[in-house]
Parts: C-alpha cells; sequence; structure tokens
C-alpha cells in the first residue's frame, strides 16, 4: 500500500496508535518473560504455550492493523513507526518512537532514523 498520510491524518490517528502500542509493549513483555521463564524454569506464571500463541497472534493482529493502514513498521523492541508523507514537497516519513506521546518528528525518506528532524509547530 503506497498510502500518503497528511499530518492532521496521522495526528488523528496517534490516540489510538498509542494505545495499541501500549498494549504491544505489554505483550512483548509477557512473551518475553514467559519465554524466559519456561527455557529456564520449565514453566512460567504467566502461562505456558496456548498464552504465548495467544500473545503472539494479538501482537501480529495490531502490527497488521497498522500496516494495513499503510504505516511502515520500522521495529516492535522499541516500537518504531513511520507514516509516508510529503512536506513541503519532499518525501518524508513523519516518524514515532516508543515514549514519544505525539507525532512530532520526521525525516526525509532516504535519510531514515538518522536524519530526524522535529515538525515545524503549526
Amino acid at each position: 500500500m503506497n498510502r500518503l498520510f497528511s499530518l492532521a491524518e496521522a495526528r488523528s490517528l496517534m490516540p489510538v496508535i498509542l494505545a495499541e502500542a501500549a498494549e504491544l509493549v505489554a505483550a512483548r513483555a509477557d512473551l518475553a518473560e514467559i519465554t524466559y521463564d519456561r527455557d529456564t524454569a520449565g514453566a512460567s506464571p504467566l502461562g505456558g504455550l496456548p498464552e504465548l500463541k495467544g500473545i503472539e497472534a494479538r501482537m501480529q493482529e495490531i502490527l497488521g492493523r497498522w500496516t494495513g493502514l499503510g504505516l511502515e513498521v520500522k521495529g516492535i523492541a522499541p516500537v518504531l513507526l513511520d507514516f509516508p508523507a510529503v512536506l513541503d514537497g519532499a518525501s518524508v516519513r513523519l516518524c514515532w518512537i516508543e515514549g514519544e506521546t505525539e507525532l512530532g518528528w520526521y525525516h526525509r525518506s532516504e535519510l531514515g532514523f538518522a536524519g530526524r528532524r522535529e515538525l515545524p509547530r503549526t
């Protein structure tokens, strides 16, 4: 999908993205803990294989929803999302990383995360 987002569109999605990202972060931690406990102790107080598979399915559901919307998932530890956009005639990615409370950064498409700049205040 080659969707381009306006800044307003991308920002309007952020409340849902933030809620889903929080759920993904919690699931990621549960997944790591269950896996570690099972590998080291043979069992986990958080559950076994059914819980593990349920967590993996929910994570895939969230990631699939995001890519279905046209977002680019760049990472899940930390969660890093790009929204393809055009800013002042240039191809950019509106960029959000886990821990940020709003969409406030972008980078030119060809530069990636290292080229991040703050979005102009409007």
